[in-house]
């Protein structure tokens, strides 16, 4: 049988892949703990770790009629981002993926009539959600999928969308970490002030509202309240949280939805992506959650 090794709500923000003294500038002066978080947790938790493959919910994978789970033997090339090119150019990938995972999903939610579809189109994008943190995370020859996010799911639909990934992951024996890649609420600063507010502290949230609703998440979070979370979700949608804050979604969905009581670990501190918040929470037993697939 396979298991979710290791779950975590992370942050992609593209200040992480500026280079150190950029970043540092742009913070007054330190750096940002979005990116010594994330070394941070590849020191402390996934290098250590044993597990198969890698399975991102890649909020920046916009899909409309259907989830999709790429299912390519590899994925390779260089990628520049169409959002942000100054930032991220040409940045090598080389990802080899998990067709068999990938199949296994798309047959488990045909089964339980969820939309949710396996894709190994060679000309299919890549997005800087999966790219970002596979540079900090990556370990060499390990596979790594895409799962995207459907913009017209629910709440309920997302949820569903992450019990079929526990319940394929336990069906073809794979240890996997799930990452769900996004931020928490999500509306940037007007052009004009972006660069007077690029600094990590959360007081450039977009409102004071945002950053409580957010903080409020994040206390759940780490008390492993997932419950409070989701059952909240109509109030947190006011503050745009990324995606609908369907990454988070399903990764609460694989570890048992409601019932889960995983603790989030934070590495590093709540911090600002020009008006956005952004955190690293990792689930060090996501196995713990009782109702788990």
């Amino acid at each position: 049988m396979g298991d979710i090794a290791g779950a975590g709500l992370l942050s992609h923000a593209p200040v992480i892949m500026f280079p150190e003294p950029a970043r540092i500038e742009a913070n007054g002066g330190g750096d940002f703990t979005l990116a010594t978080g994330l070394e941070r947790l590849r020191r402390e938790v996934t290098d250590p770790s044993e597990y198969d493959t890698v399975v991102v919910l890649d909020s920046h994978w916009a899909t409309t009629t259907e989830a999709v789970i790429t299912a390519h033997p590899r994925r390779t090339g260089l990628f520049t981002s169409d959002e942000m090119p100054g930032a991220i150019s040409r940045l090598p990938y080389d990802l080899p993926g998990d067709p068999e995972l990938a199949r296994a999903v798309a047959a488990v939610a045909r089964k339980r009539s969820v939309w949710l579809e396996a894709n190994d189109d060679p000309y299919l994008p890549v997005h800087y959600a999966t790219l970002n943190l596979w540079t900090y995370l990556g370990r060499a020859g390990t596979p790594w999928v895409s799962v995207s996010v459907c913009q017209t799911a629910t709440t309920e639909d997302f949820l569903a969308m992450g019990e079929v990934v526990a319940e394929a992951v336990a069906s073809v024996g794979r240890r996997v970490l799930l990452l769900a890649s996004g931020g928490l609420s999500h509306r940037f600063r007007p052009l004009a002030e972006l660069r007077d507010r690029m600094a990590a502290d959360p007081a450039n949230i977009v409102t004071p509202e945002a950053r409580a609703a957010d903080e409020q998440r994040i206390a759940w979070l780490e008390e492993g309240r997932h419950d409070r979370v989701i059952a909240t979700m109509p109030e947190y949608l006011r503050f745009a949280p990324e995606a609908r804050f369907g990454h988070y979604l399903m990764l609460a969905g694989a570890l048992g939805g409601a019932a889960c009581r995983a603790r989030g670990r934070r590495f590093g501190a709540y911090e600002n992506g020009i008006g956005t918040g952004q955190v690293h929470l990792w689930f060090d037993e996501p196995a713990a959650g009782p109702g788990r697939p």
